[in-house]
């Protein structure tokens, strides 16, 4: 029974859903659905803070390896849950000025829109800034011209690379606009790098893209009627009845 209602639920559920989309008459039960989500997500949030202390907790208590670290998250966990919470920083809504906590916890100058604009956000920078230099090194170690498919590859990296930064434009700005001779409409000015990046993204990795995610929507649409239907249960754990 452990594994059969949550089967029920999320069979239900689901084709629920999909009816919402396809039947008007069903959107009512769809709002009921995404309802009864959210108040689930809720539930998952607390049990994912719960688990957060859980295993920060651990570290920290046995002195693992990085035990700072955890040590950090915590604290920087509860300050921003409670400055979230209790709104510090925030004026009453003008409509209801007799309630403390009726303005909007993302009030521009409160304590929680301090921490994301000054805290989070450039972190998140600095992070994705760092990843960027790690991306570069893992490119050019994959890019090694091994072979004429490595080759090409490189190539047309490094084409798009400078294509998309001034020294592509630096590089290539003396082609002049005028016709090569024996060709018909083709100028040394569409061997602009920038051009050429242009082209590359447009006419091969755009299509190629748009592919790819057609094959995931097909993956994603094959592995949901699966769930549904009971056919994929690992989202259960295991096999086993419980």
């Amino acid at each position: 029974m452990k594994r059969t209602i949550p089967l029920f639920i999320s069979a239900v559920t689901g084709f629920v859903l999909i009816c919402t989309a396809f039947i008007p008459k069903f959107v009512d039960w769809g709002n009921d659905a995404m309802a009864w989500f959210n108040i689930l997500a809720a539930f998952a949030f607390i049990l994912g803070g719960g688990n957060l202390l859980k295993m920060q907790l651990q570290k920290i208590s046995a002195q693992q390896a990085g035990w700072g670290y955890s040590a950090v998250t915590l604290i920087a966990f509860f300050i921003t849950l409670i400055v979230g919470l209790l709104k510090v920083g925030v004026h009453p809504n003008i409509n209801f000025p007799e309630y403390a906590w009726s303005g909007d916890y993302l009030e521009e100058g409160s304590a929680f829109w301090w921490l994301f604009e000054y805290i989070f956000y450039p972190l998140s920078a600095t992070m994705f800034a760092l990843l960027a230099f790690y991306i570069s090194s893992a490119a050019f170690r994959a890019f090694r011209a091994k072979n004429t498919e490595a080759t090409i590859l490189l190539l047309i990296a490094v084409i798009v690379l400078l294509g998309r930064t001034y020294a592509g434009v630096w590089l290539t700005s003396w082609l002049p606009n005028e016709p090569i001779l024996g060709t018909s409409g083709i100028t040394y000015s569409d061997f602009h790098l920038s051009h050429l990046s242009e082209i590359i993204m447009d006419d091969f990795t755009t299509p190629g893209m748009r592919a790819i995610t057609i094959g995931i929507a097909l993956g994603v649409a094959s592995t949901s009627l699966k769930v549904l239907l009971g056919v994929d249960r690992s989202y259960l754990g295991s096999d086993q009845e419980a």
